[in-house]
């Protein structure tokens, strides 16, 4: 049987598996695919493994870049590769997270904003410049509750050739077209009001527990709101994609069971970002 997983930790709550198996099921693969707890110490020898494809999380998708054969040139100006692809035992690094990104943002109808905001400074918000980048804004604001925390936002911002702006928390709220929030669940609800009174859109990188206080006040205000869900199925997507060489990956089939099991889970397990 052919393998695939998704690797990462903390990973019990992983999606990922409920998506790739839906969308095996739904083309007639016999593949399986889990979630395998993995720091970065354990990566080599899970790499060294035969597999058809790996998805990677935290804390693993700037970890395994010097492990990989190739990487495409967006896993690398981002700073990091949440996918895997084993080809004639060559292991090949790509960035399927802006994709998603971009794709939950079409399905919202926001396709080109004029300005953009991105809370937080790591790995998903290296991946949110690149999305900006991708529907035309060059220049963007990141705001951080410690400047410190936006050195590697700031590091991919150059590698991209987008030009950034660094806030602290403390700092006014600049208005934007639209807001993306990168950060850990909860971890913005104190500043939601501010963030709903400036903000068209907004973009909430968690899934769960939904809608979260800063999409409930953007909500309320009359903005837009796109959820981590949208983003993390249309990344599984293209995961599947590059893992089988299929274009016909039924979208449809991995929201269905994506959602079922958001709630099959909901009031009982905690919040998470991580895909």
């Amino acid at each position: 049987m052919t393998s695939a997983a998704v690797l990462g930790s903390p990973i019990a709550h992983s999606l990922s598996p409920v998506l790739h198996r839906a969308a095996y099921a739904a083309l007639g693969l016999d593949w399986h695919y889990d979630a395998i707890e993995c720091r970065e110490d354990d990566l080599p020898e899970l790499l060294a493994r035969q597999w058809a494809g790996l998805s990677l999380t935290m804390p693993l998708k700037r970890a395994v870049l010097p492990l990989l054969d190739e990487a495409s040139e967006l896993a690398r100006a981002v700073g990091g590769a949440n996918t895997v692809v084993y080809d004639g035992g060559r292991r090949l690094g790509f960035n399927t997270d802006v994709y998603g990104m971009v794709a939950a943002l079409a399905e919202a109808g926001v396709r080109a904003p004029g300005s953009a905001v991105v809370l937080g400074g790591g790995a998903t918000a290296c991946s949110a410049l690149a999305a900006l980048r991708d529907l035309g804004l060059l220049k963007t604001a990141v705001v951080v509750r410690d400047p410190a925390r936006a050195t590697e936002a700031v590091s991919a911002a150059r590698r991209l050739g987008v030009g950034v702006t660094v806030r602290t928390f403390t700092d006014p709220f600049p208005d934007a077209d639209l807001v993306i929030s990168t950060l850990p669940a909860g971890a913005a609800d104190h500043h939601a009001e501010t963030i709903a009174r400036a903000a068209g859109a907004i973009f909430d990188v968690v899934y769960a527990p939904w809608p979260t206080a800063v999409a409930e006040a953007v909500n309320a205000c009359g903005g837009t709101i796109v959820g981590g869900f949208a983003m993390l199925l249309h990344q599984a997507v293209r995961q599947v994609s590059l893992m089988t060489g299929r274009d016909d990956v039924p979208v449809d089939a991995m929201r269905a069971a994506g959602l079922a099991e958001l709630g099959r889970r909901s009031g009982g397990q905690r919040a998470s970002q991580a895909g």
